[in-house]
């Protein structure tokens, strides 16, 4: 008997073991443990069976027979540990019956992402208990408030329950009063007490390594004052302890459980947990020697339990000093520790490090961590206020705790608003399946140089010409490959300007539309199928056109019909603004001969830096999206991309994904591209900015405002861009930020409902004409000087009340310009083509309504801006501020086989546009400007300038 931890059994001390692993079980030594040192237990967590297997090779030849059943690593693991916790259970089975059940357990967790989640908590302990269908089992439950009804409810199943994580006697006490309650539903089914076990254990060592740092920080006050907070180092954790002892004796002599053990219930005793010495300035053994009393049990780690067997001392130190352990609770609280604030914190801390060792741990057996994980984490840097770092730290834990990555990377809905967001994420494995296919786009690829093509004209809208577009800007012209030219208006001016460009005889045209029923591509591809069939003669012109459709679509019908040269399709679970990296973004790549191999290995390491496998902190993707998601919570909605000129075409891409994305419901983020940076003083406190910088073409002038900006405080996020190839990964590293961004805001990431109404409107007003040959008639609000103003009769009664009823197109612009407030933005909805000329007329504006009322400004191209940004402005936040500009079309253009015209199309488009902008409440005008288009802009200039002053 003179081993130390036999000798607890003297003081109804049991000793359990705070470690797994396989070769413990396997080679006899948690049996030689039972034998020889008196053990009566033993407990896991996430970060036990984390170290086992990965840092063993325990589990070297279990794994690969595991991984020919599933590969999902959560199911992988539970296999091991649930094997590991029934070898356990049978090797503890003699002491479970020597004691009669009150020892002889073996603990298994649930996932520390239920932590918060009671339903989920039972069910996942009672799908445990029956895996492991052993008796002297324990399933452990984290003491969160969410966590304390599922005891309840677990205990009221029969079910032995290991409460964790528990810092404070409160917590405590609801959780003792939680298990009798349970008992006692128990009993009122007729069920056995004396088979239900349960221990509640309580932490040590964290107390003292919390409460002895924040006594260092305030030891810096008079010498006696210090003395008295020296006395109180190391004895905060031991003291909370014996309170949680007083309590359970006052709990234990109560008569609800006078009548519960009259039923043969045990009692739920107190298990010592964090036992493990953590300053090397205390005895290695403390927490064992100090906290020896009855009918508790002491869990100790392995370092702790070899040191208390060689050289513990054993006394019934539980019941000593009990008295005191008030007073040095009360002395901290004098100090101006916040006890109970520091048991909170460690509970929060102790859930996050149970999800990191969970995150590592399923990291270790995920099969993608074979693959090398490039840390591109290194390549973003964030600078962040310190109330929005704040913000962001608690955003993290909450995301952690989740399990949201995972959650994310398994597709599930409630990660959003639990809707249809499952089926939407086709994107996250696109890069795998372009890989596997890649022959397909390589065989195209070869086609289209043979056919000796000169040009490639992609006919599509949004997410189908978005990214194509980049491609185009950012890689130019491959050597013996045809140009790709992207076009995505129905401006008439525009159209031609590009049918002017190209001989249809020696053009591949790729029609790109998802669904096959969008307006514009499939009115592009009977303009330009008719003027090629015009060109070629009897040669059917079908042979010039590729379509890029989903499978089933009318696109795909048409195509056939129309002998296309080749369909390729689309992926249904993909949608528009997140199909760069599917056939949408690639076949056009590969039609204009960009190395797809290359440019796909490359997206791989981003879609590998971004996987489950990757701690948060070194997620770039995820990272991002919590700060994007954050900082529109703080109202900081406002996200300013800034990039190099080499790459400033992402700039279109990024617009789109993030504001369809996100701008629904009254919230989201407002995506503000191609503005020239102003001063600090330009900008309010609803900004972010973003700056993706090529590190081989860098614009010093922009470097200098980047830095500036950041001098001054404002957030700001770099990411560094230095290889073309670089691209796919970018545009997966915002898919997966503008999604994490997404749950953060609490919207569905994957529809736009708003887009379907102007699609809907604009669709009413086609039909309509081609019934009656015009559209309803308007009246104007204003018109002088050849310009038109137009308005819903809310917004026109608003602005006749700001202008003192005058009506001049003057002084109601400058009524509807002075509307603006901090944290609006003013949006420029300019429905005429998209000329480098009308472009510089229109940022001059932007930029002196920015400079002037010190609010974000945006432009957008109509109907261009209708499949991106269009989305934000219907339904995200109700702070823009919308001038529409239309004009006549000098000379129109004739679609094929309508009786409505590109013009037609296009005012009705922004006839649609407007409608529903009113009909969502926004602050809305339409100007129009009349056929001379630059004359008009230049008025429209003048005035804005002027109604600012």
């Amino acid at each position: 008997m003179n081993n130390p931890l036999i000798r607890l059994q003297e003081f109804d001390q049991s000793p359990w073991f705070d470690y797994i692993r396989h070769t413990l079980l396997t080679s006899g030594e948690l049996k030689r443990m039972i034998e020889q040192d008196g053990l009566k237990g033993v407990t896991s967590n996430p970060a036990i069976f984390e170290k086992a297997i990965a840092g063993s090779s325990d589990y070297a030849e279990i794994l690969p027979q595991i991984r020919k059943v599933t590969q999902d690593p959560k199911a992988v693991y539970e296999t091991l540990a649930v094997g590991d916790v029934r070898l356990a259970a049978d090797i503890m089975w003699p002491v479970y019956e020597a004691t009669a059940k009150r020892d002889g357990y073996v603990s298994l967790e649930v996932s520390p992402y239920l932590a918060r989640d009671t339903q989920g908590t039972v069910e996942e302990a009672r799908r445990l208990w029956k895996a492991v269908n052993k008796a002297n089992v324990m399933i452990k439950v984290p003491a969160t408030e969410e966590g304390i009804p599922a005891i309840r409810q677990l205990i009221s199943e029969g079910i032995n329950i290991n409460v964790t994580l528990l810092f404070s006697v409160g917590a405590y006490e609801k959780v003792a009063h939680a298990y009798l309650e349970g008992l006692a539903d128990y009993a009122a089914k007729g069920g056995d007490l004396s088979h239900v076990a349960s221990v509640a254990s309580f932490f040590v060592s964290r107390i003292d390594v919390a409460v002895d740092a924040l006594i260092k920080e305030k030891q810096s006050g008079s010498p006696a004052a210090s003395a008295e907070l020296e006395s109180l180092l190391g004895k905060a954790a031991i003291a909370n302890a014996k309170l949680a002892s007083l309590a359970f004796k006052e709990i234990y002599q109560s008569p609800a459980w006078a009548a519960l053990a009259t039923k043969g219930a045990q009692k739920q005793r107190l298990l010592w947990a964090s036992t493990g010495g953590k300053n090397p300035a205390y005895r290695d053994t403390l927490y064992v020697e100090e906290l020896i009393g009855p009918e508790t049990i002491n869990t100790i780690p392995p370092a702790t339990f070899n040191a208390f067997r060689d050289h513990g001392r054993v006394r019934a130190s539980l019941g000593e000093h009990q008295e005191e352990a008030h007073k040095i609770l009360d002395s901290l609280g004098k100090a101006g520790i916040d006890f109970k604030a520091v048991t909170a914190q460690l509970l929060h801390d102790g859930l996050v490090q149970f999800v990191d060792a969970f995150d590592k741990l399923l990291g270790a057996v995920d099969l993608a961590c074979n693959v090398k994980i490039t840390p591109l984490h290194e390549r973003q840097r964030s600078f962040l206020p310190a109330e929005l770092a704040k913000a962001l730290t608690t955003a993290k834990d909450e995301w952690r705790l989740a399990g949201n990555t995972r959650r994310l990377w398994g597709h599930d809905a409630r990660l959003w608003t639990g809707q249809d967001e499952a089926n939407w994420l086709g994107w996250l494995t696109i890069t795998d399946d372009q890989l596997a296919h890649l022959g397909e786009l390589e065989s195209f690829s070869k086609e289209v140089k043979r056919a000796g093509f000169e040009k490639i004209l992609l006919l599509g809208m949004g997410g189908s010409s978005l990214c194509p577009e980049v491609l185009k800007h950012t890689f130019g012209q491959q050597d013996g490959f045809p140009e790709l030219l992207v076009l995505d208006s129905t401006d008439p001016a525009q159209v031609r300007r590009f049918r002017e460009q190209i001989d249809p005889r020696k053009t591949l045209f790729i029609v790109s539309s998802k669904s096959g029923s969008t307006l514009e591509p499939n009115i592009f591809k009977q303009y330009f199928f008719d003027e090629t069939q015009k060109e070629l003669g009897l040669e059917p012109a079908g042979k010039h056109f590729v379509a890029i459709t989903d499978p089933g679509s009318k696109m795909e019908k048409i195509a056939r019909d129309d002998g296309f040269r080749r369909i390729l399709s689309g992926v249904k679970s993909i949608g528009g603004r997140y199909s760069a990296l599917s056939n949408f973004g690639m076949a056009p790549a590969a039609a204009s001969g960009i190395n797809l191999k290359t440019f796909l290995d490359r997206t791989q390491e981003m879609v590998h830096a971004t996987s489950v496998c990757v701690p948060l902190d070194k997620n770039p993707g995820v990272t991002l999206g919590l700060i994007l998601g954050v900082a529109a919570r703080s109202g900081r909605d406002k996200v300013t991309i800034v990039t190099s000129p080499s790459i400033g075409s992402l700039g279109a891409w990024l617009e789109q994904l993030l504001a369809e994305s996100t701008g629904k419901q009254g919230r989201g983020l407002i995506p503000v591209n191609e503005e020239e940076l102003g001063s600090p003083e330009s900008y309010g406190q609803d900004r972010i900015f973003v700056y993706i910088r090529d590190q081989n073409e860098p614009d010093t002038e922009q470097d200098r405002r980047i830095d500036t900006l950041k001098n001054a405080r404002h957030p700001l996020v770099v990411i560094d861009f230095s290889d073309k190839y670089q691209l796919g990964q970018e545009f997966f590293r915002w898919e997966i930020a503008t999604a994490v961004a997404g749950s953060i805001i609490g919207i569905n990431a994957f529809n736009q409902p708003d887009v379907e109404a102007s699609k809907i409107a604009t669709r009413e007003l086609t039909s309509d004409y081609e019934k009656t040959g015009s559209f309803p008639a308007e009246t104007p609000l204003a018109e002088d000087h050849g310009l038109k103003l137009f308005t819903d009769e809310r917004n026109a009664t608003a602005l006749r009340q700001a202008s003192g009823n005058e009506k001049s197109v003057a002084a109601l612009l400058k009524a509807h310009l002075r509307r603006l407030a901090p944290g609006d933005y003013a949006a420029f909805l300019a429905y005429v083509e998209m000329s480098a000329a009308h472009k510089t007329v229109l940022q001059g504006i932007r930029l002196t309504v920015r400079d002037r009322m010190k609010v974000a400004s945006v432009l957008g191209f109509g109907p261009r801006f209708l499949h991106s940004t269009g989305q934000a402005y219907k339904g995200g936040p109700n702070s823009g501020l919308f001038l529409q500009i239309t004009a006549d079309d000098a000379q129109d253009l004739p679609v094929p086989g309508q009786k409505y015209t590109f013009g037609v199309v296009k005012a009705a488009q922004a006839r649609g546009d407007f409608a529903v902008l009113a009909e969502r409440g926004r602050r809305a005008l339409r100007i129009h400007l009349g056929a001379d288009v630059t004359a008009g802009l230049k008025q429209l200039r003048d005035l804005v300038g002027a109604a600012l002053g």
